[in-house]
């Protein structure tokens, strides 16, 4: 892959390991919920991220927005360390990455009307009057699409479609760099799934704002995604340029997700890849390649050696050893 020109978040040997306590007089687990995961977004692009539950998307996200701090490796954001940062830095950092949940009902205090919800981020950080907020606040509505006479309405009063909009001008309200989409769309009626897409990918080229969009729905992804990032128990399988990847998959964990999305162009089908087995559990991962124990490719070595993520062909890395012998 070509190196970005204007890099806003980039991760290198990202991990983020979590004791898990197993009841007395057992001994302490540990769940390595990030290991060793590397990306890169750049400004005005979107990274997507892709795979099933427990593969370590939401953990992910928990590290891009500072909630948590990340076990070891780098993670660097806007010329900030979030890996090392102060308390000070980081107050100004996340001023400038903002997250839009995926439940648009949950995400709103139901006791306070949109006007006050959406400028709550003006009140914390900065010192404008209480005119200034509003007329920032009317402004930032008109441009996910809400009206004037929406301002001293309950969140209630609003449909989904409408709630997600809200949702989306109060991450606007303080101008981030970067937004974190944790499956904005996913609690949405099909037909209103596509309004709230447009409204991204048009405030994305009007702002120059980076997305790290996490999502499940991959014919989402296609639509809105200049790189995907596929994910399976902490780990990258498959990492590069959307449109390369949607046409070729190359990883059999990606080959299986992308055989799975319905397609009503039958070129747009792939053919079908049976995963036996279940998701493995993060508290006992497989050893070496930890999809080995559901791909139907595997081999000696997969069952023993963690594959790295290499650069086979300039547009995508590969996590795979069947790839990497030409196996596959």
């Amino acid at each position: 892959m070509s190196s970005p020109k204007n890099l806003i978040l980039e991760a290198k040997n990202l991990t983020r390991y979590y004791e898990v306590s197993q009841g007395a007089f057992r001994p302490t687990a540990i769940v390595k919920a990030l290991d060793d995961v590397s990306f890169q977004v750049e400004a005005g692009k979107t990274l997507a991220v892709v795979g099933e539950s427990g593969c370590g998307k939401s953990t992910l996200a928990r590290q891009i927005t500072m909630i948590e701090r990340p076990t070891s490796g780098e993670l660097q954001f806007d010329g900030f360390d979030l890996v090392n940062i102060s308390d000070s830095d980081r107050r100004l950092a996340r001023q400038r990455v903002q997250m839009i949940f995926q439940n648009p009902y949950g995400s709103l205090n139901p006791r306070k009307k949109i006007g006050t919800i959406i400028g709550e981020p003006l009140v914390i950080n900065t010192t404008m009057s209480k005119e200034e907020r509003e007329e920032r606040v009317r402004g930032i509505m008109t441009k996910v699409g809400l009206r004037p006479e929406h301002y001293n309405r309950y969140p209630h009063m609003f449909s989904g479609g409408q709630r997600q909009r809200i949702a989306i001008a109060r991450a606007l309200m303080l101008e981030p760099k970067l937004v974190v989409a944790d499956e904005p769309v996913s609690a949405l009626d099909v037909s209103v799934q596509a309004q709230v897409l447009n409204l991204l990918k048009d405030i994305q080229q009007e702002m120059t704002l980076a997305f790290l969009f996490i999502a499940h729905d991959l014919s989402v992804v296609r639509y809105l995604a200049d790189d995907v990032m596929v994910m399976y128990l902490g780990r990258v399988a498959e990492y590069g340029e959307s449109e390369p990847i949607f046409k070729n998959p190359r990883h059999p964990y990606t080959q299986a997700l992308l055989a799975s999305t319905p397609h009503l162009k039958a070129e747009n089908r792939k053919e079908r890849v049976i995963l036996s087995g279940e998701l493995p559990s993060p508290l006992a991962p497989p050893s070496g390649c930890v999809f080995h124990t559901r791909c139907p490719y595997a081999n000696d070595r997969c069952t023993a050696e963690i594959p790295v993520l290499l650069d086979l062909d300039g547009n995508r890395k590969i996590a795979c050893h069947g790839v990497e012998e030409g196996r596959l």
